[in-house]
């Protein structure tokens, strides 16, 4: 131990006319999940900290842990200030031995490796304990096992330096993104419960810059907000859920960064995704697919003063008119159609209220049953014992028809119980972007009112920060393979409707079918590298903040699949080239034909003229004929069959047809009149 002491001495000496160090007793680490504080009594000192000519210039740790990314380890100075000096770094490698942070040091901890022996910056700002403070009093070094029942851990000592080279905090001064400032009082920010904060969101509009010091202008007021997620909890830059709230802590409806009302968000942060777009960009997709997805808006987030990255404010998937748009359900609602719906489940990590399915994840092996379902709305501790039993017979109801002899049939398979054109879009987003943890994590399903539809929809769709070759187990690096086939080689569940769903003929046709319309528009390459190519100019300039606070390009972090980028546009162009490969086996490999459900051609239909075509806002069919006067029935159908709702006005022959509410697609036109002569034509919409 000696020995170890005196490297720790040796890298504490850091070079100034001045300096004053001051040594605090190790002792043991809790592993039950709560915080224990080392602390160190400074004496009067003969100036005020400050980062100009006196402060605290470095912080020197010596522990024994095992799984270092366990720990989460701050300074808290005695006026309150609270810096994080490491979280969630060094994965499972063990022990910090003679580790100083110092605002100076070239390598932060961030890109160091165990037992981090030397000089690193930490991740927090030191310098912003260099606030005017008086240095004397209790300085404690925090420490929290993240991780408890699990590592026991020992700190051997410690120490702190002030002197005339102080730290200096790096800090966010402008930005193009929105600014986000978050003051917790003190608190740190639990698993949960919620605390209550109070939350600042500056947002001068397009094209405008923000400046730190200008007054919030988007929202200004109380939050709830604690840690959200399961394996990011242990990474460096944390993620958040976030409930805007009154002064007497009621949720509050705000329309939040331009996107619709509402009181529950999600800061999320994309530590892992170095493009910081792939649940971007995969939610985008899904509503130029038509579907709904979570809105976002990328910002920088501080937090008590400390800038802490690029982050993402989606929408928390929820029911709601502007969100997941089906029926409220109340305690009143315990008969009759009026039970039916609405309902949102998912499945995902067990950690509230659900059921285990009927049907193991193969049902030709019956052994121990891991599908579990979760309430989501009506939440669990709300739900009815009769809601429940209501959801949990039409979700086995629909299994049940799947696994039936007859599943295939339209009116009593599982048609009669899900929506297909849902699972369709569903299936082939998770399939494009090969979502290691698709069909299984983060999986939701919702079901509205039988008078509203009332059949089962798979989505929103959530949670695809691994999927897009973001992840290096799973065969996922490879372009190859299908992500509905992942159990085949590795040992994971899931229900066993996806391998099922893709032997009814009708259906694999049907996807055949929607991904051809797809890939002449939503998933064209250039669509999508559009998107993507928008998004990182979006990111220019923030980009560089965050990799100076997390500096991980050309660093593995978990699951990073090879080949690991050295910059950030060497991200890009990985993902472009790994989605362009992907649809490249796609187009070759998916199954199915698609056979046209439209009316066959014959000697009577005459065709319609569109255009322009493709079309955005409003497309055009010029007719022939005498008939064109006398036409009594339009219909427009998109490539599923489904029957669309288009305005459309004009004569003499020209009909103009109102389209900017048509997700893109291919669509089909079909015009009857008096003597039941068929016109029919078809066109493409895009959107700018």
């Amino acid at each position: 131990m000696r020995s170890i002491l005196f490297v720790l001495a040796f890298f504490c000496t850091i070079s100034s006319s001045f300096s004053q160090t001051y040594a605090g007793a190790g002792g043991a680490i809790p592993d039950d999940g709560s915080s224990v504080d080392f602390t160190i009594n400074v004496p009067v000192l003969p100036q005020n900290l400050d980062t100009s000519n006196f402060g605290i210039e470095s912080v020197c740790i010596n522990i024994i842990h095992t799984w270092d990314s366990d720990l989460d380890i701050k300074l808290i100075a005695p006026d309150g200030t609270t810096v994080t000096l490491v979280s969630g770094v060094g994965g499972g490698d063990d022990n910090f031995i003679a580790t100083c942070f110092n605002t100076g040091a070239t390598t932060s901890i961030v890109a160091g490796t165990a037992p981090f022996s030397g000089i690193y910056r930490p991740m927090g700002q030191l310098g912003n304990i260099n606030n005017g403070q008086s240095a004397a009093g209790a300085w404690r070094l925090h420490i929290t096992d993240t991780y408890p029942f699990a590592d026991q851990g020992t700190m051997l000592g410690w120490n702190i330096t002030f002197g005339t080279n102080p730290a200096v905090p790096f800090s966010l001064q402008s930005s193009n993104l929105p600014i986000v400032k978050i003051n917790t009082f003190g608190q740190t920010i639990p698993d949960s419960p919620k605390i209550t904060a109070w939350m600042d969101v500056i947002d001068n509009g397009q094209g405008i810059r923000n400046y730190i010091s200008d007054s919030a202008n988007n929202y200004s007021g109380f939050i709830g907000i604690d840690l959200r997620g399961q394996s990011s909890q242990g990474f460096p830059q944390k993620q958040f859920g976030v409930e805007t709230r009154d002064s007497s802590g009621a949720n509050l409806n705000v329309p939040l960064l331009g996107m619709p009302d509402e009181n529950d968000w999600v800061l999320y942060a994309p530590y892992n995704d170095k493009t910081m777009m792939r649940n971007y960009l995969t939610y985008s997709l899904a509503r130029d697919m038509g579907r709904y997805a979570s809105r976002g808006k990328f910002c920088e987030v501080v937090i008590n003063g400390e800038y802490a990255g690029v982050y993402t404010f989606f929408e928390r998937i929820k029911r709601d008119n502007n969100r997941v748009d089906i029926s409220g359900l109340t305690a009143a609602d315990t008969t009759g159609d009026e039970l039916t719906g609405g309902y949102i489940c998912s499945l995902d990590w067990i950690d509230q209220d659900g059921w285990y399915s009927n049907y193991p994840p193969d049902p030709t092996n019956p052994v121990n049953n891991t599908v579990f379902y979760q309430y989501i709305y009506p939440e669990d501790n709300v739900i009815l014992t009769v809601q429940k039993t209501y959801i949990q017979q039409y979700v086995d109801s629909f299994e049940t028809a799947l696994l039936s002899n007859n599943f295939m049939q339209p009116d009593s398979g599982w048609r009669k119980f899900g929506d297909e054109g849902s699972f369709i879009d569903y299936f082939l987003m998770n399939e494009l972007s090969k979502n290691v943890d698709g069909y299984r994590l983060s999986a939701f399903f919702y079901k509205n009112k039988d008078s509203n539809g009332g059949k089962l929809q798979m989505g929103p769709l959530w949670d695809f920060n691994l999927a897009w070759h973001n992840a290096d187990y799973c065969d996922n690096e490879s372009t190859g393979g299908w992500a509905y086939l992942l159990t085949d080689y590795c040992q994971w569940d899931f229900p066993f409707w996806w391998r099922r769903l893709m032997a009814d003929s009708g259906y694999v046709n049907a996807v055949r079918c929607r991904y051809d319309e797809l890939r002449l528009t939503v998933l064209d390459t250039t669509h999508i590298f559009q998107t993507i190519d928008s998004i990182a100019g979006l990111l220019d300039e923030s980009k560089e903040r965050q990799f100076f606070l997390y500096p991980i390009l050309g660093v593995y972090v978990w699951p990073n699949p090879s080949p690991i980028a050295t910059s950030y546009q060497g991200e890009i162009q990985n993902l472009k080239s790994w989605i362009q490969s992907r649809l490249g086996f796609m187009d070759a490999n998916l199954p199915g034909n698609c056979i046209s459900t439209q009316l066959q051609e014959n000697t009577t239909v005459r065709k319609l003229k569109m255009f322009p075509d493709p079309a955005t806002d409003y497309v055009f069919a010029e007719f022939s004929g005498d008939e064109r006067h006398n036409l009594l029935q339009i219909t427009i159908t998109n490539n599923l069959g489904k029957q669309m709702s288009v305005p459309y006005s004009g004569n003499h022959g020209v009909l103009r047809f109102s389209i900017a509410s048509l997700p893109p697609g291919i669509y089909y036109v079909r015009a009857y009149d008096t003597r039941e002569v068929l016109y029919t034509g078809k066109f493409i919409t895009i959107k700018n």
